[in-house]
């Protein structure tokens, strides 16, 4: 089996996964966007899945990031940022990136907003959402007493625009209950920004969970593109 046709195979199954999913949880698959992460995997296949038609993809590192989108430029696709940022890298990642998933503490609004102004772009932004106990490590994403000052910096600034809430499952702990609790969250933001509507949730081990609890946007990775390559 070539690339095209492994690619080809692996997004019909997660595509019905998606679309299983959605029938369990009494929702219309068009409700349900599939993002492509590719991180480490090449421009090559980007392509390929382009071809599939595939829309948006992701990406976890900004030289990487950086680099493939430019030489993918012609392809028009959506660009999401997924990985932390260095707040020194923010307006870079503005320059390019049509939605920033992770957008997790203040410092970062306004090189954002500066990169998005200097670059002429209205750039996507979503309020990531620790889902991590207070006692775990670190992995990114806001607190709770957190999110409404920093949706509210988003929504205020030039060139940015509040989309919604991302966020990862904890490790070693059932999803489910995560992604309801994230449910919750975006329900109240959109309480207050009627336009942030997206719930960016569920990768490869738990979309379904995420669909079930309302995700609007699944991130998937190994289960289109097979094992991360190795990175020397």
């Amino acid at each position: 089996m070539n690339r095209r046709d492994e690619l080809e195979a692996n997004l019909a199954v997660v595509r019905g996964r998606i679309a299983a999913a959605c029938a369990a949880a009494g929702r219309s698959v068009a409700d349900v966007d599939l993002t492509v992460v590719t991180k480490y995997f090449g421009a090559a296949d980007v392509r390929l899945l382009a071809d599939l038609g595939i829309s948006d993809v992701g990406e976890n590192k900004h030289q990487e990031a950086s680099a493939k989108s430019a030489e993918c430029a012609d392809l028009h696709l959506r660009w999401h940022f997924i990985g932390s940022i260095q707040s020194n890298k923010a307006a870079a990642v503005a320059g390019y990136a049509d939605v920033v998933e992770s957008v997790d503490r203040l410092k970062l609004v306004p090189a954002l907003s500066r990169g998005a102004v200097e670059t002429d772009r209205i750039v996507e932004c979503l309020v990531q959402v620790s889902l991590d106990p207070s006692s775990a490590p670190g992995r990114g994403g806001a607190r709770a007493e957190e999110i409404d000052l920093l949706a509210d910096a988003i929504a205020d600034a030039e060139g940015l625009r509040l989309s919604g809430v991302m966020a990862v499952a904890p490790l070693g702990e059932p999803a489910g209950p995560a992604f309801e609790h994230l449910a919750a969250i975006a329900a109240a933001l959109q309480a207050d920004h009627p336009g942030a509507r997206v719930i960016s949730a569920g990768m490869s081990g738990d979309l379904e969970e995420a669909v079930k609890y309302g995700a609007t946007h699944v991130r998937i990775g190994s289960s289109v593109l097979g094992p991360r390559p190795s990175i020397q």
